[in-house]
């Protein structure tokens, strides 16, 4: 807009200011029209003989222009009237406590925690003759196992260990006795010897996989098992899987549904905290309208000003200070005041506390104005507003 239409403007409301009976000219009922249809209280000198304020009407346009300025809100919040409700913590809230499972434990059996037994010693050097007598002690537990006097066999196989430590097999061997006597203990650390001098060893896999059987380990075990079927599969192998494999899945399941209910109980907790956030977004917004009411204006003149605001948003009004831009004394009679309530980026900007407070700030002191000009949120409002006034 030229600078001369602007200080007409200008001289055009401070002309009203100091006497509203200008306003009774039926050439500016247009303009008294617009300013009741802003809320506005004009005095009763600014109307004719038989002429009076459209109370009514007025209040009927603030209302409908007011409730308008929130549609998205209220579709997400609901009606303004009330603030979204955070769901309270339930008993399915408190922390997921894993029942037991229900396997079948049958053979399973307590373990054994006699001291571990003998072991060889890594170090030493082995002769052709101490494989020779390790092989000899190892016939002879062969043949105890085969009259059933277990511990007999254990005694020659660990003198065989001591004779040649670095035999995989031959603890493989005694750790598959300590299955047949129930100690899963002492058959798991002659299963890990072996595995550790040959990590292929299928039977150290068996033995170990079995012990842990018996413990109730079955996840454990039926890794062992596998491998050791993979390695060497043997009858026997197959046999103990078809037991250990239903606990190892009803296992499975157990801890997939837990895992879910942690994720259920994970998203209702992020659930409950997205409406806390947006509670108090409502109560914010709430909080502002209230201001928004409760703010005023003088732009003819009135006790208690505009007291509505502009629709949109727009609490305050336009004081005689000014607008923004250089828009001082509030607005020409020309503008289209559609062509901001129908800019929904206008409308959106009118709805944020910031954006609000700083054209506050403008109106009251256009020198303010300065203060806003880099800032990225609040600059291009003021531009566009000045594009709207000036007609593009």
């Amino acid at each position: 807009m030229e600078a001369s239409k602007v200080n007409q403007l200008k001289l055009f409301i401070q002309q009203c200011d100091s006497n509203p009976a200008l306003l009774q000219d039926p050439a500016l009922k247009f303009f008294r029209d617009y300013l009741e249809k802003l809320g506005a209280k004009l005095p009763a000198s600014a109307y004719g003989k038989g002429e009076s304020a459209k109370k009514t009407e007025a209040k009927d346009s603030f209302v409908d222009e007011s409730d308008d300025d929130m549609p998205e809100l209220e579709e997400q919040f609901g009606p303004s009237s009330t603030s979204p409700k955070v769901p309270e913590e339930t008993a399915s809230d408190d922390e997921v406590v894993e029942s037991e499972v229900e396997l079948d434990n049958e053979g399973v059996i307590e373990p054994d925690n006699d001291p571990p037994q003998k072991m060889g010693d890594p170090s030493i050097e082995v002769t052709d003759e101490k494989r020779d007598e390790a092989q000899t002690a190892k016939s002879k537990a062969m043949e105890a196992m085969a009259d059933g006097d277990l511990d007999e066999a254990v005694n020659h196989l660990t003198e065989a260990i001591e004779c040649n430590p670095t035999s995989a097999i031959i603890y493989a061997t005694r750790a598959s006795v300590f299955v047949k006597m129930k100690k899963p203990n002492a058959a798991i650390r002659d299963a890990n010897a072996a595995i550790k001098i040959n990590p292929d060893s299928a039977k150290g896999y068996k033995w170990r996989g079995m012990a842990r059987a018996m413990l109730g380990h079955w996840e454990e075990a039926a890794k062992d098992l596998h491998l050791a079927s993979r390695l060497d599969y043997d009858e026997e192998i197959s046999a103990v899987l078809k037991k250990v494999e239903p606990n190892v899945h009803k296992i499975e399941d157990h801890h997939r549904k837990y895992e879910r209910l942690r994720r259920e109980k994970d998203e209702r907790k992020k659930e409950r905290e997205r409406q806390r956030r947006r509670a108090e977004a409502q109560a914010a917004y709430e909080k502002a309208k209230k201001q928004e009411k409760a703010s005023t204006c003088k732009p003819c003149g009135a006790t208690g000003g505009c007291s509505g605001g502009m629709p949109g948003g727009f609490p305050g009004g336009m004081p005689a200070g000014g607008m923004p831009g250089g828009f001082p004394g509030g607005m020409p009679g020309d503008v289209d005041m559609s062509k901001i309530l129908n800019d929904p980026e206008l409308m959106a900007a009118f709805s944020d506390p910031d954006v609000m407070t700083a054209l506050q700030d403008v109106m009251k002191n256009p020198a303010n104005l300065a203060k806003y000009q880099a800032n990225p949120k609040i600059a291009p409002v003021i531009a566009k507003m000045m594009g709207k006034f000036a007609g593009k």
